[in-house]
């Protein structure tokens, strides 16, 4: 079960973090993952690791999101999965959020989502199978964090989007799903300081910050044969981050 072999992947942003996390787990069920990420220099190594392929890629910009899906299908001659990854977040209080943070933050989330899940949809319609995965989070559509106003805002809005989008080609074989983060051990996290960590560490019930390849679990499942039947869902991956109704509950 849950064998991905012979199926090819694009991973957006999978040259580090949680992106690499799937890219990982992708690559061991069996499928050939290509790695798009503007990160040249750890999409090239990311891609060496795993036996992947790399691609440079700017996911604001529509028309290169199209051409690397060209490339893609011209290569393998088929695309069976995307998993939409690419995010950012950098804080901003509301009290200084210019426009200029609030468009990134939606350029490279929420818009790059939309410009990757039009690219592909042709090609999977036409073999009537795909499997998209976008990776959102818990921040946005079920709890909130100072500072992080227009990420939230962006995580809650690819999920509005999956949705509708998941029902325009639920008759298709394609189906359209989300996993939703909650605090996970990767550099951009670790970039927040010690202290945040032991915090975020500390209001998680397993009492540990989780791990990318735990989100590229969730992913694979998603983007198994076997989820045929899923679509327009979302699996929380937060070691139950979310439940409890106060700290008493995780002392």
């Amino acid at each position: 079960m849950f064998s991905l072999k012979d199926q090819v992947a694009i991973v957006t942003g999978g040259a580090k973090g949680i992106g690499k996390g799937i890219a990982t787990v992708l690559a061991k069920a069996g499928a050939q993952v290509v790695i798009a990420d503007i990160d040249v220099e750890a999409g090239q190594s990311a891609a060496e690791q795993l036996g992947a392929t790399f691609v440079t890629l700017d996911v604001t910009d529509k028309a290169a999101c199209q051409a690397v899906v060209d490339s893609v299908l011209e290569r393998y001659g088929r695309l069976d999965i995307l998993c939409s990854n690419t995010g950012i977040f950098p804080q901003a209080a509301l009290d200084v959020m210019t426009t200029e943070n609030w468009d990134q933050m939606m350029d490279v989330n929420l818009r790059s989502t939309f410009f990757m899940v039009q690219a592909v949809l042709p090609s999977m319609r036409q073999r009537g199978y795909g499997r998209i995965v976008i990776t959102s989070s818990i921040t946005g559509a079920v709890t909130g964090y100072p500072g992080w106003a227009h990420y939230a805002a962006s995580k809650a809005g690819q999920l509005g989007f999956m949705r509708s989008a998941a029902l325009e080609c639920a008759r298709e074989g394609i189906t359209i799903n989300a996993v939703m983060p909650g605090n996970i051990r990767t550099a951009g996290l670790e970039a927040q300081g010690e202290a945040y960590l032991k915090e975020m560490a500390d209001s998680i019930p397993v009492k540990k910050l989780g791990e990318p390849e735990d989100i590229g679990h969730a992913a694979c499942f998603l983007a198994s044969p076997e989820a045929r039947f899923i679509t327009g869902q979302t699996i929380i991956v937060d070691g139950g981050q979310i439940l409890p109704e106060s700290f008493d509950a995780i002392l």
